[in-house]
């Protein structure tokens, strides 16, 4: 708990001088004003949120955790089980789709096993990227009672917060969310639909692409998730440990220890936007810390969005998690910056600005 607390006490408000700052330098470079658009209003962020007016995206990092499901032990998935671990496998190989995307943005992946139903055999690795921070060989069956017990969702945070300062000594410039669980679109609705009150329907879509018949069943399982377990809307904890996943609390401890060492963080899709409620109700400000890198096509994520108040980068109907919208829109906010640091102002450049009428 003292390590959640001390990243609590550390999240600030972002540098609104400096974003004032960046704005009066983007409107002296050589373009009509605002004529870069959300570009314009990256650089700004990235600049209040790093409080450097000059800043450089050189360090990417991407975090894919990874956990099981009790709540899978119901059928609510198109994939077995055991395809958590064997994904594990193929991200330390470097064979997954966010290893592909990640090498080019010229990201590191750093994988994190926080409670796959098996234990991980390191030695397989290709790569040193990962990390061991298992809380439980997976979550209980959300159904019959509380996924986990709420130390264990303390410490599904707190170790995400580790995993993020043990990297962060090593350098990172930006972060990215990532992630990997059967099972676990059914807990991320279960926690949206617990903390801003929608419906079921309208924030539980197909997942790994189950039938309509499917679709149906996991709806009533989430909503016999939520009639069991009761949980407290005003209580990040609280949701977490009742209707959550490991790798989910885990993701919220890595957005919490990025605001805290004021990194900007980019969110993935829908599982990473669970986690993101979960951090903003813990410290709201750390919302002004927070990227989103598209819209999944995963229907509750726009619901997420427009509760968090961020507008995505990109809209690709990616739905697969891993981090792979984040590895893609990192681009993009490196480029932000180096429009703000690498282009020409009107004096330097020798161009006439804009004539005043």
């Amino acid at each position: 708990m003292e390590r959640l607390k001390e990243a609590l006490k550390r999240i600030s408000e972002i540098d609104y001088a400096a974003m004032r700052q960046t704005q009066k330098r983007l409107d002296n470079l050589t373009k009509p004003q605002g004529s870069l658009g959300r570009l314009e209003e990256l650089a700004k962020q990235v600049a209040a949120v790093t409080r450097n007016l000059t800043p450089t995206l050189k360090n990417k990092v991407i975090f894919t955790l990874a956990a099981d499901h009790g709540v899978a032990d119901e059928g609510i998935s198109a994939y077995p089980k055991e395809v958590t671990a064997q994904m594990v496998y193929n991200f330390l190989r470097g064979g997954a789709a966010i290893n592909v995307l990640a090498r080019h943005a010229l990201a590191r992946v750093v994988v994190v096993d926080m409670g796959v139903a098996e234990k991980i055999k390191n030695q397989k690795s290709k790569i040193k990227n990962f990390r061991d921070k298992k809380i439980n060989f997976g979550t209980k069956n959300m159904t019959e009672g509380p996924a986990m017990t709420k130390e264990e969702a303390l410490r599904s945070i707190e170790a995400g917060i580790e995993v993020f300062e043990d990297e962060f000594k090593k350098g990172i410039d930006i972060a990215g969310t990532g992630d990997m669980g059967i099972g676990n679109t059914a807990a991320a609705s279960a926690i949206i639909a617990a903390i801003t009150g929608s419906l079921v329907e309208d924030v539980t879509g197909r997942g790994t692409g189950i039938d309509d018949k499917s679709l149906v069943k996991k709806q009533e399982i989430i909503k016999k998730a939520l009639s069991v377990n009761k949980p407290n809307p005003n209580d990040a904890i609280d949701v977490l440990s009742k209707v959550g996943g490991f790798e989910i609390g885990g993701l919220c401890g890595i957005i919490l220890a990025a605001a805290a060492e004021k990194i900007p963080v980019v969110l993935d899709g829908f599982i990473s936007g669970a986690a993101a409620l979960l951090a903003y109700q813990l410290k709201p400000k750390a919302k002004e810390y927070m990227i989103a890198s598209h819209c999944s096509a995963e229907k509750g994520h726009k619901i997420v969005l427009e509760y968090l108040g961020l507008k995505p980068l990109l809209n690709l109907d990616l739905r697969l998690g891993e981090g792979t919208g984040a590895a893609l829109a990192m681009g993009i906010v490196e480029a932000s910056v180096k429009i703000l640091t690498q282009m020409a102002t009107f004096q330097s450049a020798s161009v006439s600005k804009k004539i005043e009428r």
